[in-house]
């Protein structure tokens, strides 16, 4: 619940590392794909493209296999990026085992304000099971500290989708108890944007005023608007956000070149 000073008149620069999937092991890859160096490869990106970040915003899925080793080597990575990273757990993740990393406490707040915004991380994942779902503790995070954050802006961020994408098999493995959740949001008029991973896709759309995003993976894609599972051939990614000090956001999606990482066309799971 920390807070940071900056500019009036700056925006803030986010950049969002969505489900890398890293694995204990270097080299080790997801459906054909090594993830760690298609994470590194992303992250050469930013630092091309760039010049500033205020924040990494990694939303869930950081490990495949919820090592210790695996959460080091996702920070040895990032790290090159200058700025302080934020985390949230997905349900691959181990958010217990986060939770007592060095250093947890900066790592995954429940809340940080930056400037004239509030940053929200909410925790939806479920040990030993896919969807998603806000305990009642969690509730009650988003309820303080959306009742105490003033005249701020509040960006809210979780892993599993809150609303309907558009894929038949992900409609399941969403945010279970999503009424809850909009319950709360909808009583704020202060929060901007809702941020999510978890979908390994881009989605962009409004649910009155407030902007809904999702993002590609840094490591494997998965077709949009799909039926069953099906792995996508676009580029790994990120996506970049900045938070103007009177509410409005800019935000796109960045991929590498075409071709340079591939999952296996045929996967029919992982």
């Amino acid at each position: 619940m920390s807070g940071a000073p900056l500019s009036q008149y700056e925006p803030l620069t986010l950049i969002q590392l969505t489900d890398s999937h890293l694995y204990s092991t270097p080299g080790a890859d997801l459906l054909g794909m090594d993830t760690c160096a298609s994470l590194r490869a992303v992250v050469g990106l930013v630092r091309e493209q760039q010049p500033q970040v205020d924040r990494i915003l990694a939303t869930g899925d950081i490990a495949q296999d919820a090592t210790e080793q695996a959460y080091a080597r996702f920070l040895q990575e990032v790290a090159v990026l200058g700025a302080p990273c934020r985390w949230l757990a997905g349900n691959h993740d181990d958010a217990r085992l986060m939770q007592r990393l060095p250093d947890a406490g900066a790592l995954w707040p429940a809340w940080e304000d930056l400037g004239n915004w509030r940053l929200v991380l909410l925790d939806t994942s479920i040990p030993g099971a896919v969807p998603g779902l806000l305990q009642q503790d969690q509730l009650e995070r988003l309820e303080q500290a959306l009742a105490t954050a003033g005249e701020r802006h509040v960006l809210v961020m979780l892993h599993h989708h809150p609303v309907v994408i558009g894929s038949d098999w992900m409609e399941p493995i969403g945010l279970l108890n999503r009424d809850d959740f909009w319950t709360r949001i909808d009583a704020s008029n202060q929060v901007r944007a809702v941020l999510w991973g978890h979908v390994h896709q881009e989605h962009d759309s409004l649910r009155g005023n407030v902007r809904l995003l999702a993002s590609p993976s840094t490591c494997v894609q998965f077709a949009a608007h799909s039926h069953d599972f099906a792995t996508d051939t676009l580029s790994p990614g990120y996506r970049w956000l900045r938070l103007y000090p009177d509410g409005r956001i800019e935000t796109a999606v960045e991929r590498l070149p075409e071709g340079l990482f591939i999952a296996d066309p045929d996967a029919t799971g992982y």
